[in-house]
């Protein structure tokens, strides 16, 4: 920002109608008044007391050393009274120029020690930067002088384009309403690097009507990563990186939902490890954790991108398979049992446990119409398939029709 400067008339404590000419014409006026005056009167009373031509001749040579001193008096009163000033003012206006550098240096010492990047810019589609801080090196990788009027880059072409517009409709409602604004989106750094920012500033009319805007950038990156990992912890099982059953559940009404609205199959598979917990007992939970982790890498690694996989507790873990009917899940559920129970798990140690699981298999709409029906036809399905002799897949029983009493 810079400082107000003072109107002209205060500042040198003359109106503006005083200007030096005319200040000069003045004196000078003054000056040609009265020296008429004192050669008009000074002679005839010189005249009138001295009629004797020597004494006469003598008084107009003192009279004229007497009109030198008094004009040299009246011109040093006149010289200093106006060097004062001169001076006065000088040392003013120095001192202005010394706050002013002052101030700046002090703005650009505030400026360079900001967490961010500060900037003045245009109001304009590429957002030309007319000032930039020193922090804009380490936030974009740029120098200030490569963003400054678009020299190397404009900052706008360092925005995610997928925000550019959304970013520009909230600044343009912020400068229209006369506030401030806010806004987080991510941009691309010089190194390609792409980070978080959050954006403060707010828009300044000039005197001619334009408007530019003036804030702050700060990289929010770390805090952005906490968030992803505070949403990844409340939706995530923390041992296995699948789905947990809060976030599982909620999936899987939004699948049936779609499924419903579509008219379309959805299939659910609820599958238990066998004898999972001698594995624990005789190698240890650590062991048992390595299991669980190899086995849900396999389970992700043999679905569709579009199914789900999610871990309800303990050995228990959940898939929901949209746009699949009973033959197409029962095909899925038996190859899902036939690689895990072919390749022993590795374990730390060097040794190699073998691992079967039994799968249960239920279909939207043939084993039932909701997520409790479907998830409890799916678990029944399961202990059927423990019934049988374990590692082995079983379907869920159909829903009975509702026949009308006649």
């Amino acid at each position: 920002m810079q400082p107000e400067q003072p109107e002209r008339g205060k500042e040198t404590g003359w109106s503006s109608s005083q200007s030096p000419l005319r200040r000069a014409l003045s004196a000078t006026l003054v000056y040609l008044v009265a020296g008429i005056i004192w050669i008009t009167f000074s002679d005839r009373m010189v005249e009138i007391w001295f009629a004797d031509p020597r004494s006469l001749s003598a008084m107009q040579t003192w009279k004229g050393f007497l009109f030198v001193v008094v004009t040299a008096l009246v011109l040093f009163t006149v010289m200093l009274r106006l060097l004062s000033k001169d001076r006065l003012l000088l040392s003013l206006q120095l001192d202005q120029r010394r706050a002013l550098r002052q101030r700046e240096q002090q703005l650009r010492v505030l400026m360079d020690n900001l967490p961010g990047m500060a900037y003045r810019c245009r109001n304009d589609d590429s957002w030309t930067m007319l000032f930039v801080s020193g922090g804009c090196e380490p936030l974009t990788g740029y120098l200030p002088d490569d963003l400054i009027n678009n020299k190397l880059v404009s900052y706008a072409s360092l925005m995610d384009p997928d925000a550019i517009e959304q970013v520009s409709e909230e600044v343009a409602i912020a400068v229209r309403k006369g506030r401030s604004f806010s806004l987080e989106y991510a941009i691309t750094r010089k190194d390609g690097r792409k980070v978080w920012v959050w954006e403060r500033g707010c828009g300044v009319e000039h005197d001619d009507g334009s408007v530019f805007l003036e804030g702050i950038v700060l990289d929010i990156s770390d805090r952005k990563q906490l968030e992803t990992e505070l949403e990844e912890m409340a939706t995530r099982d923390p041992l296995t990186g699948l789905l947990n059953r809060r976030e599982f559940s909620r999936v899987l009404e939004e699948e049936l939902e779609r499924a419903r609205r579509y008219e379309r199959p959805m299939a659910l598979l609820w599958i238990d490890f066998d004898h999972f917990k001698d594995i624990n007992d005789s190698w240890g939970h650590a062991a048992g954790d390595t299991v669980l982790c190899a086995v849900s890498e396999i389970l992700t690694d043999r679905v569709r991108s579009v199914d789900s996989v999610g871990r309800f507790g303990g050995e228990e873990f959940v898939i929901v398979l949209p746009e699949m009917d009973v033959e197409g899940a029962r095909d899925t559920a038996e190859r899902l049992r036939q690689r895990v129970g072919n390749v022993p798990i590795p374990l730390e140690s060097g040794h190699s446990v073998p691992l079967t699981i039994s799968v249960g298999v239920a279909v939207y709409p043939v084993h039932g119409n909701t997520v409790d029906t479907l998830c409890s036809a799916a678990d029944k399905a399961m202990y059927q398939a423990k019934m049988q002799g374990r590692n082995c897949v079983a379907m869920a029983q159909p829903i009975e029709p509702v026949h009308n009493e006649t």
